[in-house]
């Protein structure tokens, strides 16, 4: 039997469906009736805010997220799977790398004080650079198909 070989474009294709199926897979296991009827989530993130060293964060979530916990509920959950089908599909790829990366390094930057969290966040990050910068839409993806990128 003759080995499977990719090449170097197909496997940046492979790195980026894996990143999409990672965000799929973190919007299918949130609890979304709770994020969206309880406000668990926006809660969580709350409390992360008030306790958290820096004032930036904890300014910044009281200026943005706390006046509009529903809104930022629904902005959380749906942006991940934006991003997965994006990412999966090759559909706008670099705009959900981009997406991608800003939402890792809010995700980052709000969990800064739990290392445990922070090898999830670094590694997403670190894909969607180094599939952005490969240019990863122009193998199996719809943008390369319909001539997007």
């Amino acid at each position: 039997m003759d080995a499977v070989v990719l090449n170097g474009a197909e496997w940046f294709a492979v790195l980026r469906i894996g990143l999409g199926l990672w965000w799929l897979e973190s919007w299918r296991h949130k609890d979304k009736k709770g994020w969206f009827e309880r406000g668990t989530g926006i809660a969580w993130a709350a409390d992360v805010a008030a306790n958290h060293r820096w004032a930036a964060v904890r300014g910044g979530f009281d200026a943005v997220v706390r006046p509009r916990p529903t809104t930022m509920s629904y902005l959380v959950v749906y942006a991940e799977l934006a991003l997965g089908l994006g990412l999966v599909l090759g559909l706008l790829t670099p705009v959900a790398l981009v997406g991608g990366l800003l939402l890792n390094v809010l995700y980052f930057t709000l969990m800064i004080h739990d290392w445990a969290e922070q090898g999830q966040n670094a590694m997403m990050g670190l894909i969607s650079l180094v599939a952005l910068f490969a240019m990863a839409w122009q193998t199996w993806s719809l943008d390369h198909v319909i001539g997007l990128f």
